[in-house]
């Protein structure tokens, strides 16, 4: 069976050995060695003796299988005593001395301000990280983040790092240098500094609307093509993918088509485009290449004997020479399959529709040390169907999480949402989500910044039942033990026109098509959405700001952005969106971009230079800035269709600050970063952040034995739900042929007359008819004799003619009275 590395962490919680809470000073042998004015840490350099062979204000800390020596030791770097921290064997976990998590030792910190970390040490190890943990004073003691992976040095060396912001609700941190392989750490000499605010607040340079809630705009150019798949290249081009475009008449004449963005001209590239795409998978190759998987190999027949069909054609997009090139084929068909890039740069695909129009349960592997689809017997299978298009974020060790959202009816059985094991071939349901049978077309996203582990779920709807879209928000810590997902707040409610002009949303309407985006001042942009099954666009857009856990509203998309729409980062920090495509089977070319709040705060910061942007696992990398700056970040590009872009995150780049030259410590867990192309975002202390530059992060070659390994740690380690394995060996899984919501007896195959109407529209055929008429439906001939939904009463071949609705008002009509 094929395996992937280091895919999950050991089932083990950290834990404080020997936890120093309460010292008073008659349990000391001397007197403590205070933190001077400027330096927060207690006993920096472990002078003071302490109790159980610790000094003062430190305490032994780690978990899993290794063996391992705390000493204190005469080789210090200035005075009498250094500690080190040694392991000489290791299975997985870590140990570390930390300052003691306690009101009389841990420092006191500020919550919105950055704090500057240096330490002295020598090591022999590459495995050796500044990890920090934070008191919640709600939840209590926490693991934070990982701020930096320590070069191997003999002699003694400093390090210097500054922390993100402190999260809200923080009142004290402790820290200290984690050991993740064997070998040793010795360290000396701890400094904690508040940083002193560098900026003074923004002032707007915009209109007070603008600078409060941002400023949409149209362009003057159309996207040439029907596109619903868009993803943004490593050269700063969107590729905008339509193939047939949801045309039946483009199918059958065999026109498939893909577009060339260049946002920096405005300008369009038409490419030949070899197969019908729409409704592919997509995922960008860690060597920038887009890998599409499957695509439309048929649109459902009139009659009902089959549904849409998925072939199993791969291709590569190749955006220097901007042409497909094909792949082996996979092992299934997969039309609204996922794609997950992995921390060793391969792919693992699930779900969508086969040749025959079921559904497939058969997991897809790339490889990518081979270039190619591995063969179904070199893949592990659970012969699970994971639906259309679900959402499976990978978490950091390796693990992957199927969020909930998902595309077309009701979700999979259970709760919805779980963990998978592709190593063990176990899945693990996880409790917690809302209605998890109305999150069609909902979004999922990896929070800022991906050390966090936290997932944000918006919205959603049925195209099956058809009920209001929903405003629920659910959120997830894959950090604890047994994560299980809870209630965010309510997604504000924007106007929504049901075709007589907008109007206010009322009780609990939201939307489903929603599309979420990072953006570099670490908050999320929603956008865009409808309120019913390829009707009644909802006109809102917010900003969610992960720190507090709330929804700004800004300023909305003019443009109608439901189904077949997305909207994406490009790399001047400005948002595009594309795309709509209602029932009645037109589509908006229109294109809109939103320049966010902070694009009205002033100048932004420039990246004068990158020293190297091909970038490993636990490096420092330095770049040269034009002032100061709070925090940089490596965003991944879009690739995104169906309101899911599983691959999106934002990972933290914490800084070591020299004037106005910056180092940036990279993590050293690829599973937190996979490798590819990334944007790198530098960010001042109002939020206002520079223009990308391009950074490649590489792998699997970039995790060679002489650079650190991965520092994983025991998060989600004992989930609740009821773990499964393989099950029962089988072709498919039967998928109804109304599995998009639309009755296929009316009109062509990219029109879609909903199975069920909207609830405010009354069960008759006048309303019916109205309904689609208000809606521009235009002329709907009827697909064989039957006809479900009592459109064509006359039975005259057309839906909803004059005769079908004065007939059936004549029969409504009361009886005459009888005398």
């Amino acid at each position: 069976m094929k395996t992937i590395r280091a895919l999950r962490a050991p089932r083990r919680r950290r834990t404080a050995l020997l936890a120093v809470t309460g010292l008073t000073a008659g349990l000391l042998l001397t007197s403590p060695q205070p933190a001077s004015a400027a330096n927060l840490v207690k006993n920096p350099g472990f002078e003071t003796d302490g109790t159980d062979g610790m000094p003062y204000c430190w305490e032994k800390s780690g978990w899993g299988d290794n063996d391992f020596t705390f000493t204190t030791t005469s080789d210090a770097h200035t005075g009498g005593r250094a500690m080190k921290v040694e392991l000489t064997r290791r299975v997985d976990g870590d140990r570390k001395a930390l300052i003691t998590e306690s009101a009389t030792c841990a420092p006191v910190v500020t919550p919105g301000k950055q704090y500057d970390l240096s330490l002295w040490y020598r090591s022999t190890t590459p495995d050796v990280a500044v990890t920090l943990f934070r008191h919640d004073t709600t939840t209590g003691w926490q693991y934070w983040t990982d701020l930096k992976t320590l070069d191997m040095s003999a002699d003694w060396a400093q390090a210097g790092v500054r922390t993100p912001e402190v999260p809200a609700g923080t009142d004290m941190i402790t820290w200290g240098a984690s050991v993740y392989g064997t070998g040793s750490v010795t360290t000396d000499d701890h400094t904690m500094e508040q940083v002193p605010d560098p900026l003074p607040p923004a002032q707007c340079t915009g209109t007070a609307d603008q600078c409060a809630d941002g400023r949409w705009e149209v362009l003057p150019t159309q996207n040439p093509v029907r596109s619903m798949h868009s993803v943004v290249l490593s050269n700063g081009k969107v590729l905008l993918i339509a193939g047939s475009g949801n045309s039946e008449e483009n199918f059958a004449a065999g026109t498939f088509t893909s577009a060339v963005y260049d946002p920096a001209n405005g300008s369009y590239k038409v490419v030949p485009t070899p197969k019908d795409m729409f409704c592919a998978g997509h995922v960008q190759l860690q060597d920038g290449r887009v890998l599409v998987m499957s695509g439309n190999k048929a649109y459902p027949a009139a009659d009902g004997s089959h549904g849409y069909e998925g072939f199993k054609d791969s291709y590569v997009f190749d955006p220097a020479t901007e042409t497909y090139t094909r792949t082996n084929d996979l092992n299934d068909g997969h039309w609204y399959p996922s794609a997950t890039e992995l921390g060793n740069g391969d792919v693992i695909s699930f779900g969508g529709l086969r040749e025959d129009s079921t559904g497939s349960v058969t997991t897809e592997y790339w490889s990518d040390a081979d270039q190619q689809w591995l063969p179904l017997w070199k893949v592990n299978q659970t012969w699970s169907y994971w639906g259309l298009y679900p959402s499976m974020i990978l978490m950091q060790d390796g693990r992957l999480f199927y969020s909930g959202s998902h595309v077309f009816g009701n979700n999979i059985p259970g709760t919805g949402s779980a963990i998978y094991d592709y190593g063990a071939n176990t899945i693990t349901p996880v409790p917690g989500l809302q209605n998890k049978d109305e999150r069609d077309q909902s979004a999922s996203v990896l929070l800022p910044p991906a050390q966090d582990q936290r997932v944000l779920t918006l919205g959603g709807g049925n195209i099956d039942s058809n009920p209001d879209a929903n405003r629920l928000t659910d959120i997830i810590d894959l950090k604890q033990a047994g994560p299980q997902y809870t209630a965010g707040p309510p997604l504000p409610q924007g106007t929504v026109d049901l075709g007589n002009g907008p109007v206010a949303e009322t009780g609990a309407q939201g939307k489903m098509y929603v599309s979420a985006v990072l953006l570099p001042d670490g908050k999320v942009l929603e956008t865009g959405g409808a309120l019913h099954n390829r009707a009644d666009p909802v006109h809102e857009s917010s900003i969610f700001d992960p720190g507090t856990t709330t929804f700004d509203p800004v300023a909305a998309d003019p443009e109608a952005r439901g189904y077949h729409s997305s909207a994406f980062l490009l790399p001047d920090g400005r948002v595009m969106a594309t795309g709509d495509n209602p029932g009645n089977g037109t589509w908006n070319h229109n294109v809109s971009i939103y320049s966010p709040p902070y694009l009205f705060k002033g100048t932004r910061p420039v990246i004068t230079s990158v020293i190297d942007n091909q970038w490993t696992y636990g490096t420092t990398q330095r770049i040269t800035v034009d002032r100061p700056i709070a925090k940089a970040e490596l965003i991944r590009p879009a690739a995104v269709t169906h309101s899911s872009d599983p691959n999106q995150r934002f990972v933290d780049l914490p800084l070591s600050v020299d004037g106005t030259g910056v180092d940036l410590n990279v993590t050293s867990n690829p599973d937190l970063a996979p490798p590819g192309w990334y944007m790198l975002f530098a960010v001042d202390a109002n939020g206002v952040p520079s223009v990308a530059r391009w950074i490649h992060l590489q792998g699997p070659a970039a995790l060679s034995p002489a650079t650190a390994s991965a520092h994983v740690h025991s998060f989600a380690d004992s989930p609740r739900g009821t773990t499964t394995g393989a099950g029962r060996k089988r072709a498919s899984q039967q998928v109804g042929p109304t599995i998009s919501g639309c009755d296929r007896h009316y009109g062509s195959a990219n029109v879609c007359v909903p199975t069920v109407f909207p609830p405010q529209v009354k069960r008759t055929t006048a309303a019916r008819c109205a309904w689609l008429a208000q809606n521009d439906y235009g002329r709907l001939e009827v697909n064989g004799r039957d006809d479900p939904l009592r459109l064509d009463r006359n039975g005259d071949g057309v839906a909803c003619g004059k005769g079908d609705v004065k007939r059936r008002q004549s029969s409504a009509s009361p009886a005459p009275v009888q005398r």
